[in-house]
């Protein structure tokens, strides 16, 4: 089973360009299952559903509840963002979970789960898309700990740990990873415990999924670092077989977006089980 997180930028930047390199990459992947963050949606156009039907997947929307500092950003108001989920398999529930924050801030972040109909057992499968203050790592432990009571909620009697995906704004060493993770501090919800997939990576792989090396991230002046992240519930028949990058370089000349995918391939407990 492939797992791909990736924040998609909006549409920031030559976004109709940027698009057709987002398709090019995801095609040449084969995930089967995908979180997607800053996720547009205007004029009766859906970017998560063009990507399902050009690559034949099903697909889950969650519009952001405030969007209005993005809008200003664009200076247009009919564009909306949010969160999705594309899905080898049918999505067969799917609830949203607006994120907590201070109302001089909010802009609307919010966690996706679906629950997605795989023949051999459901997949709780979650997508989010923290805050991105710098300074706002109080905020975003906050935010984790709805998150892991949200995932504790919606994980449901299925024996596949719940995967969650998504732009956490915050460094593997941060406070607000290590919570959530729950094995380095205790964890928000008793005994529910994630492992950061990209503990699995090759030590020697790139790593930074805000990297300044892509033209989006320099001209921001930060410096890189590994801030999207791929999280598997402990227990269940699941084992990460591998990690890495992609979307990392231009495509045709195009940057798909600000932010490299992380890519997890992940095997069951059983023969046949992610198949």
């Amino acid at each position: 089973m492939r797992v791909v997180t990736w924040n998609l930028w909006w549409r920031f930047g030559p976004w109709e360009a940027r698009q057709k390199a987002i398709l090019t990459v995801l095609r040449e992947l084969r995930p089967d299952v995908v979180g997607l963050q800053e996720v547009w949606a205007a004029g009766g156009e859906n970017l998560a559903e063009w990507l399902a039907g050009e690559l034949g997947l099903h697909w889950a929307w969650a519009p952001s509840h405030a969007p209005e500092r993005w809008q200003r950003r664009i200076g247009d108001a009919s564009v909306h963002i949010g969160n999705a989920v594309l899905s080898r398999w049918p999505v067969a529930r799917q609830e949203v979970l607006p994120l907590p924050a201070p109302s001089d801030v909010d802009d609307g972040r919010a966690a996706l789960h679906t629950r997605l109909a795989h023949p051999a057992h459901d997949i709780p499968f979650f997508t989010t898309h923290l805050t991105s203050q710098l300074h706002a790592s109080a905020l975003r432990c906050r935010q984790v700990t709805a998150l892991a009571e949200f995932v504790a909620h919606h994980r449901g009697d299925t024996p596949f740990p719940p995967i969650v995906t998504g732009d956490f704004n915050a460094w593997p060493d941060s406070d607000e990873i290590r919570l959530f993770g729950g094995y380095r501090t205790a964890p928000p919800v008793p005994r529910q415990v994630f492992l950061d997939a990209w503990e699995y990576a090759d030590p020697a792989a790139p790593w930074a999924t805000w990297d300044a090396a892509n033209p989006y991230v320099a001209t921001g002046g930060t410096p890189s670092a590994r801030i999207d992240y791929v999280h598997i519930g402990v227990g269940g028949p699941v084992r990460v077989r591998a990690v890495r990058r992609a979307g990392d370089g231009p495509v045709d000349g195009v940057w798909p977006s600000d932010h490299a995918a992380v890519v997890v391939d992940l095997d069951g407990g059983e023969a046949g089980a992610l198949s």
